[in-house]
């Protein structure tokens, strides 16, 4: 029982000179909360807050800066400002309540871009250019995407070019738009593929 209770009290002994050793090296910062207790009075005894300017308010003291020092620094700081009102040097004792921080945000990451396919409208359309399109769009989708043909398209010779990437090859569809216009079914609507051109003829004399 005599070794446990010595044991219990080393223990003890071990803990407070780590928080102490903890405490010296900490700097204060603004939002902490300093305990500080002068031996010789005790009614100087309080607790204050460090200010956003960094500083505390100390009876005899004034205003004191402590912000960026440590717990003996502090300590001396305000041993030294209220030495005259003792008739020896008091003994003052600061400890350290952090103030508790705002944990970082988490930063999230951006969602990946969804894919898309890269579709080229040439000729009579009225918006012509590159379009990225979503992955599985059709002929007909497209078509509508581009904001449609101008009065000018020959509509019944539409063309999808798809160059194959491996051989180079290029293959050519043509599309009678107009006669799908006027209700005629298709007898596949194209799934489009990264690469595919749309081009839109202009419409010949009497077309």
């Amino acid at each position: 029982m005599v070794l446990l209770k010595r044991f219990l009290a080393g223990l003890w002994l071990v803990t407070i000179a780590t928080t102490a050793s903890a405490q010296s090296e900490y700097q204060v910062r603004a939002g902490d909360v300093l305990v500080i207790e002068v031996l010789e009075d005790a009614a100087l005894n309080r607790s204050l807050v460090v200010l956003p300017d960094g500083r505390i308010s100390f009876p005899f003291a004034g205003s004191l800066r402590v912000s960026g020092r440590t717990v003996g620094e502090v300590e001396q700081s305000i041993t030294s400002a209220i030495a005259s009102n003792f008739a020896a040097e008091p003994n003052v004792f600061v400890s350290v309540q952090p103030a508790e921080r705002e944990p970082a945000p988490v930063v999230q990451a951006a969602p990946a871009a969804a894919p898309t396919v890269d579709i080229y409208f040439l000729g009579e359309v009225n918006n012509p250019g590159l379009k990225e399109v979503a992955p599985g769009t059709t002929f007909l989708q497209a078509i509508a995407q581009s904001g449609g043909m101008t009065r000018f398209a020959a509509t019944k010779r539409v063309q999808l070019r798809r160059t194959d990437p491996t051989t180079g090859q290029q293959s050519i569809y043509e599309i009678d738009y107009r006669a799908i216009m006027d209700g005629a079914q298709m007898v596949r609507d194209i799934e489009l593929i990264d690469g595919d051109v749309i081009l839109v003829p202009e419409r010949r004399l009497f077309e």
